[in-house]
């Protein structure tokens, strides 16, 4: 293969991938090869695991589901900026080297052709725990296998083939057997690297990756890390390559990654990244409660082409994120799976609706990119200005465990004594009479986190009786299917699950 043209790699620690949750870079005609590019498709060996990275941990047939890997191949395009990039998103870019790749698409589909909904949702995979990792797969799996999508997770970073700072040494440390063809010249060539990705599921050139499905629309989705690639990919590639029907960005910050791949050159991008609005494609970007503080700086207007929504009572990464995706990555790597190692004695994890509304943003970007109309827009969030007597940020697009509330839900906690990524995981605080060992009335208490010293709301005052309860989260959860910010069968489950509780009285 060719030597790549690229700089030296530098490389950056999990602390500062988790800290850059977002990036942004560039766009424009001259890299016309990335356009007509035609990567090779293949079937990796078995390798010694005998399944992929990453591969599921729960019955897939069971949901009426397969998964498989494949290998995809060619020379990809590296951009530089062409022009004066500024906080419009409006990028141009150059293309500037090539250089030959080998990377790899993990893909989950229905097994039967006929429950296949037409949309294929290409997930760039996140490496701030530096490897590959799938967190918007986990966040939206309800609605992926539940609507017959196919999804295809896109090992489009160095980090995730070759290996960074962490004990797995990449998937080539992985499992040399099945991996060690793969061959990854570096993150500048990453943006072009996930075109060819959706090239390939497109038009394959060797085994089809999707088994014959026939595409209708292909999303292209990014969350933290991989949201800030997807905010640059967006502005300035996207207008080169133009493959992708519509984009997800999850939990992005207020600045784009850089175009060169080098996160150290994120100081060189524009503060605030916005995203740019002159383009026919869809772009839906969806913020938790814990990005807003970084990323508001980039809130723009919304448009028939630019949606944003900010969500109360929610995380960055959350329990319901945590419980699906830590079974599958101790599958593949044991005790050394990524952990959010939060104090013991701590707040647990926020177990809020971002997943309710992850899956309701994966159907309205479906049907915005399919010709429909755009999604509702939201209320702004005021993270830093919450109620008093329950704890809970003002504002935002206000779900029923927000609207009717039972325990607090915020995105930020306390980090004193714990790991790198604990504070990405919000928190959740239930009003027992202040029983719990983190009711200390300080900043560890996501109840009442500073003076003046606060009670907890008591539940069987604010519902007399368990019918009163129920009936709320019904108006509640009808109020937020009315406004588009709520599946129906979302809120059927929520009803439900209220009607079975023991809340009220």
């Amino acid at each position: 293969m060719r030597t790549p043209t690229r700089s030296p790699r530098r490389p950056v620690a999990a602390a500062v991938l988790a800290a850059v949750l977002a990036a942004a870079a560039v766009s424009a005609p001259p890299a016309a090869q990335a356009a007509a590019a035609s990567p090779t498709t293949s079937v990796p060996p078995a390798g010694t695991h005998g399944f992929p990275f990453l591969a599921a941990a729960e019955n897939l047939a069971s949901f009426g589901y397969t998964e498989s890997e494949y290998f995809f191949e060619g020379s990809a395009t590296s951009y530089a900026k062409a022009g004066i990039w500024t906080s419009s998103g409006h990028w141009a870019v150059r293309a500037l080297g090539s250089a030959d790749y080998r990377s790899r698409l993990l893909v989950r589909r229905p097994t039967d052709p006929a429950k296949f909904n037409g949309t294929v949702v290409v997930e760039w995979l996140n490496v701030s725990g530096q490897l590959d990792l799938s967190p918007d797969y986990w966040f939206t799996r309800e609605e992926l296998l539940r609507g017959g999508y196919a999804w295809v997770g896109v090992s489009a970073q160095e980090v995730g083939v070759n290996g960074g700072l962490g004990d797995i040494a990449g998937l080539r440390g992985w499992d040399p057997a099945r991996y060690d063809r793969l061959v990854h010249p570096g993150d500048a060539y990453s943006y072009d690297i996930f075109s060819q990705a959706g090239q390939a599921l497109r038009g394959p050139n060797g085994p089809d990756p999707l088994g014959g499905l026939r595409v209708r629309t292909l999303l292209a989705d990014g969350e933290s890390q991989s949201a800030g690639f997807m905010t640059t990919y967006v502005n300035a590639v996207h207008p080169v390559a133009n493959v992708y029907d519509g984009f997800l960005i999850h939990s992005n910050s207020a600045v784009g990654a850089p175009i060169s791949g080098d996160l150290l050159d994120t100081l060189l991008m524009p503060n605030p990244s916005r995203i740019r609005t002159d383009l026919s494609t869809p772009t839906f970007v969806v913020l938790t409660e814990t990005d807003v503080p970084l990323a508001s700086a980039a809130r723009q207007p919304d448009t028939d082409r630019v949606v944003h929504w900010e969500l109360a009572g929610t995380a960055h990464g959350d329990q319901w994120a945590f419980d699906l995706g830590d079974p599958t990555l101790k599958k593949s790597v044991g005790a050394a799976a990524p952990q959010p190692d939060c104090a013991a004695g701590s707040a647990p994890y926020n177990d809020g609706p971002g997943h309710h509304s992850m899956n309701a943003a994966l159907r309205h970007l479906t049907r915005w990119a399919q010709g429909g109309a755009a999604p509702a827009s939201g209320r702004v969030l005021v993270p830093d200005l919450r109620d008093p007597s329950t704890g809970l940020a003002l504002g935002g697009i206000r779900l029923p465990d927000v609207a009717v509330p039972t325990r607090t839900l915020t995105g930020a906690r306390s980090t004193s004594g714990s790991g790198v990524f604990c504070g990405l995981y919000g928190a959740r605080d239930p009003w027992n009479g202040d029983a719990d060992p983190w009711d200390r009335h300080n900043s560890g208490d996501p109840s009442d986190p500073a003076i003046p010293r606060t009670a907890e709301p008591v539940l069987s005052q604010l519902y007399p009786t368990h019918a009163d309860y129920v009936t709320k989260v019904r108006a509640a959860a009808q109020e937020s299917v009315a406004a588009g910010h709520l599946l129906p069968e979302d809120a059927t489950a929520i009803v439900d699950a209220a009607e079975h509780s023991d809340i009220g009285g």
